[in-house]
C-alpha cells in the first residue's frame, strides 16, 4: 500500500538522521553539563526566579514538574514549570535550560510576535498533525484527489508552526546566555556549557521543521505524481 511506499524513507532519511543527531547531542550535553555545578553554586529555580523578578514578573510563578526535560513556560497560568533535575540542582544544563525558559515568560510579557503567533496557531497544529496524514491517506486510498490535497493543507500548519518556533527558541536562548552572563550566574567555561546545551537544544528544533518539511514534500510529490500518471 502507498503508505508502505519506500520513497516516503527516501524523503524522511535525512530529516530522521538529523533528528536521531539532534536528540543524541542534546542527551550528551546535558548529561555532561548536569555534572558541573556553577561557582555561584544557586539552582535552576533561583536563577529563573531571579531573571523574573529583576524584569518585575512577580507574578509568574516557578514550579516543579515530572518528567526528565519536561521543562517549560505555560502563558496560560503564567506559570514555569521545570523538571526536578533543572529545579533543584545548580548545574550549567540546570541554570542554562532554567535561563531559557524564562526567556520565554519575558517573551510573554514583552508580546513577542513570534511567539504571540505560535500561541495562536496551537490548536490548528494539534489538529493538522492528527488529521492531516489520516485526511491525506484517506484521499489517496479512495483516489479522491481533493481530499488528499485538503490532508495536505492541514498538515501543513505542523510546517508552519515549525517555523515559526525557530525565532521564539533562538531568542529565548539568546536572552538565557546574555541573562547569565550579565547577572553573574555563569562565566568562563560555564558559559561554554550553556552554549553547548542551548545550541543542540536548538539542534532539535531545526530537525523538527526538517521532518515537518520532508513529511509534506512527500505528500506533495505523490500527489502531483500521481496526477500525471492519470
Amino acid at each position: 500500500m502507498f503508505y508502505f511506499d519506500p520513497l516516503y524513507f527516501i524523503f524522511g532519511l535525512p530529516a530522521l538522521l538529523l533528528a536521531l543527531l539532534a536528540q543524541w547531542r542534546v542527551q550528551a550535553a546535558v548529561k555532561k553539563y548536569s555534572q558541573v555545578y556553577t561557582g555561584r553554586g544557586v539552582t535552576g529555580a533561583s536563577v529563573a526566579r531571579a531573571i523574573l523578578d529583576s524584569f518585575g514578573l512577580h507574578n509568574v510563578r516557578v514550579e516543579r514538574t515530572n518528567g526528565f526535560l519536561g521543562d517549560h513556560y505555560d502563558p496560560l497560568s503564567r506559570t514555569l514549570r521545570l523538571s526536578s533535575e533543572v529545579h533543584d540542582t545548580p548545574s550549567v544544563a540546570a541554570v542554562g535550560i532554567a535561563a531559557h525558559e524564562a526567556g520565554h515568560a519575558l517573551q510573554h510579557a514583552e508580546g513577542y510576535w513570534p511567539l504571540q503567533a505560535r500561541s495562536a496557531i496551537v490548536p490548528v497544529v494539534q489538529f493538522g498533525s492528527y488529521l492531516g496524514p489520516l485526511v491525506f491517506m484517506l484521499g489517496m486510498v479512495f483516489n479522491w484527489t481533493g481530499l488528499a490535497w485538503l490532508g495536505v493543507i492541514l498538515f501543513g500548519g505542523v510546517v508552519v508552526f515549525s517555523i515559526v518556533t525557530l525565532p521564539v527558541e533562538f531568542d529565548a536562548s539568546r536572552r538565557a546566555k546574555n541573562l547569565l552572563e550579565s547577572m553573574g550566574f555563569a562565566g568562563g567555561d560555564e558559559m561554554q556549557g550553556v552554549h553547548q546545551v542551548l545550541d543542540a537544544a536548538a539542534l532539535t528544533y531545526v530537525a523538527g521543521l526538517a521532518q515537518a518539511i520532508s513529511t509534506l514534500l512527500y505528500y506533495v510529490f505523490v500527489l502531483t505524481g500521481n496526477r500525471r500518471r492519470n
